[in-house]
């Protein structure tokens, strides 16, 4: 028997309320087992089965969990994704509590508003009407661990090889349009060692910042070499991109530089392979520093997310571009879809809020996103789970 859901404004305070940050930073990172827990309790009152997954982490300290909520049974069905987890905060830039839900101007304020707890309370909502309806195929709602951080909870899903369904959208702030391919990223350090030594005599030493200089200067000819064979008009930067974002070297001008440190970032397109890319990077660093005597170390700063793309004329598309009335797009930013389809999942991110709010203070969510988004996801549920394939 199914019990009586909260109304929506409620269930979308109540998990802004709970406190879910996570961050690399051990002194920031925050258990989501909270909000999974309350996420659980409201899908079984609506008859879900809820399976509790817990998320193993560099921090074992710091429970993490992930949520399969399945309405229904049988094979293929519909996943409707998200995070539990928000970005760190800085209390003093918000001009109200950022864990208290705040209505003004037809906007609700709140950390995780846009970004993207609301979305559960959503998706929630959308699916109490079909509690008591014969589905053909499964409903399933996901929450995950850690996407802010680490994609910790989506690795889990593919380590464990659920859940399984056809199609799944991902309730990321897209504006209400449906996007269907993003760039992937990863970011590395680069550490060159040398020999320190007095500047007045380079043979007391070996200057491990004239050998980062080689580096970077093959570096922007690969990126150059880039645009020559990868371009992909969806996306308002079509080429991938390599950032030199930081260096260090050194610590004296009358001293040879013992050792210099570079971090990139790059985001290749889709058809572009993370590991691939990485050993290529690898490869090439190397071959410039072969004959100097210098030594190099790479670190990860963050593993990387691949790119992923949906094809066009995928049914979850088709039907998102027919809900929405906006054909799909493709954005800079990372989700968890790659992840999602490799569990064979054809995945659209499609949600509410905006990017622009996503991870700044005052984060809001415009109030006549609500009954939109609601529409989708019924018309969305219908469609994937209760009409016959």
């Amino acid at each position: 028997m199914t019990k009586p859901l909260p109304p929506l404004l409620h269930l979308i305070k109540q998990l802004i309320a709970i406190p879910s940050v996570s961050c690399v930073d051990t002194r920031l990172d925050q258990s989501n087992l909270a909000v999974i827990e309350q996420l659980a309790e409201w899908a079984e009152n609506l008859g879900f089965r809820c399976e509790l997954m817990p998320v193993s982490t560099p921090h074992p300290d710091i429970a993490k969990w992930n949520l399969i909520a399945t309405l229904g049974t049988g094979s293929g069905g519909l996943v409707l994704s998200g995070h539990t987890d928000t970005v760190p905060y800085n209390l003093e830039r918000w001009q109200c509590d950022p864990f208290s839900l705040t209505e003004r101007d037809h906007r609700l304020y709140g950390l995780g508003t846009s970004d993207m707890k609301a979305f559960f309370a959503l998706c929630l909502h959308a699916a109490r009407e079909f509690c008591h309806t014969p589905l053909q195929h499964p409903l399933i709602i996901l929450a995950t661990a850690d996407e802010e951080s680490s994609m910790h909870g989506a690795k889990a899903l593919i380590k464990e090889g659920k859940p399984k369904a056809r199609h799944a959208i991902i309730g990321e702030p897209t504006g209400l349009r449906p996007v269907r391919m993003h760039k992937g990223i990863f970011m590395e350090s680069i550490v060159i060692t040398g020999v320190s030594g007095h500047s007045s005599d380079p043979r007391l030493g070996n200057n491990a910042l004239e050998g980062m200089h080689r580096v970077i200067s093959d570096l922007l000819q690969w990126r150059e070499e880039w645009k020559s064979h990868y371009h992909h008009a969806a996306f308002n930067v079509p080429i991938p991109t390599l950032n030199l974002g930081h260096i260090h070297g050194g610590d004296n001008p009358n001293r040879i530089c013992g050792d210099c440190e570079l971090h990139i970032d790059v985001r290749p397109l889709p058809g572009m392979d993370l590991n691939e890319l990485k050993a290529l990077l690898h490869q090439r660093v190397r071959q410039v520093l072969i004959d100097t005597g210098l030594t190099v170390e790479f670190i990860p700063l963050f593993e990387g997310i691949p790119a992923v793309e949906t094809p066009a004329n995928a049914e979850i598309v088709r039907i998102a571009e027919q809900l929405t009335a906006h054909s799909a797009e493709a954005v800079a930013f990372a989700t968890e879809a790659p992840y999602l389809t490799e569990l064979g999942m054809d995945t659209i991110i499609l949600g509410p809020g905006n990017i622009e709010q996503a991870h700044q203070p005052d984060e809001y969510l415009a109030l006549d996103r609500l009954e939109l988004m609601l529409a989708i996801l019924r018309q969305a549920i219908t469609h994937f789970c209760v009409k016959k394939s």
